[in-house]
């Protein structure tokens, strides 16, 4: 996926983060933070999160409510290659039903061909072995160094 693209998916402020953990040691639990802090809504979900740091966790993405379904934008997910074919088939209904989420995207170590291709076969774009954190940091970095660069050129 191009860099370009990606800045475009970080556009996108609302994210359910599917395998969100209370561990403060967890990459889950440090990526839903660092993404709140910068902005991001989170709508966290793990079957056995009872809240912690997050005012209300879900059980799954069916679990949300209707009207906070419809705002979801990003399926982030933590979950093992092998348990992402239950996440995406849940998203693909929540997108038939909602029109959103737009992206699905599975953390860095979690890669499923077979769930990333149903879920571009029903519209949504899929990101497969990368860090939503690591991806927003480095599109911070480039915008600054942008912004350095073009404050620095002067006109001969």
């Amino acid at each position: 996926m191009e860099q370009n693209q990606i800045r475009e998916i970080l556009k996108y402020k609302v994210v359910a983060v599917v395998g969100l953990s209370k561990d403060p040691e967890k990459s889950s639990h440090r990526v839903g933070t660092y993404l709140k802090q910068h902005g991001y809504h989170i709508i966290p979900v793990k079957p056995l999160l009872n809240r912690g740091s997050w005012r209300k966790c879900y059980k799954s993405l069916h679990d949300i409510p209707v009207e906070i379904q419809q705002t979801i934008e990003i399926v982030d997910i933590f979950r093992s290659s092998k348990d992402v074919p239950p996440v995406v088939e849940q998203a693909i209904k929540i997108k038939r039903i909602c029109g959103k989420p737009f992206v699905v995207w599975m953390q860095r170590g979690v890669v499923n061909e077979e769930a990333a291709e149903a879920a571009k076969q029903a519209g949504l774009i899929v990101v497969m072995d990368k860090c939503l954190k690591a991806e927003h940091t480095l599109s911070r970095i480039s915008r600054h160094k942008q912004s350095i660069s073009s404050a620095c050129f002067l006109p001969l």
